[in-house]
């Protein structure tokens, strides 16, 4: 349903490296950069499915209720994501664990960004 989202961030160069080092162990790398924004996607893909954009004092993450799920491909990545999410920055919205309310299955961790928007983690398992 979705082609791509992008999301406006106060500092491009501190959110690129933010991005760049919690996308990485879900799969996910920068596809292009530019003074205006910075685009991810799957290794080989030719356009991105994220992107941060420059968008300096006038970011503003939307408030509770929305946030970015993100496909994991293991339980593992999961955990990387949310590690790696708190040593730069990150704030704590659910450690990584199986969420049975959500379906069998769904491992999933939560943290909101340096921006404030609020991403997910998850790995649909079988």
């Amino acid at each position: 349903m979705l082609d791509h989202i992008s999301l406006g961030v106060f500092d491009l160069a501190r959110a690129a490296a933010f991005y760049d080092a919690v996308l990485a162990p879900l799969g996910y790398v920068r596809l292009f950069s530019n003074e205006r924004g910075v685009g991810y996607g799957p290794t080989g893909a030719k356009d991105e499915a994220f992107a941060i954009l420059a968008a300096g004092e006038h970011a503003k993450a939307p408030g509770v209720g929305c946030h970015l799920a993100l496909t994991a491909p293991s339980r593992a990545a999961v955990d990387a994501f949310h590690a790696t999410a708190i040593g730069m920055g990150a704030t704590d919205e659910g450690a990584p664990g199986l969420r049975p309310v959500y379906g069998v299955g769904y491992y999933a961790a939560f943290v909101r960004d340096p921006d404030g928007y609020r991403l997910e983690a998850v790995c649909h398992e079988a």
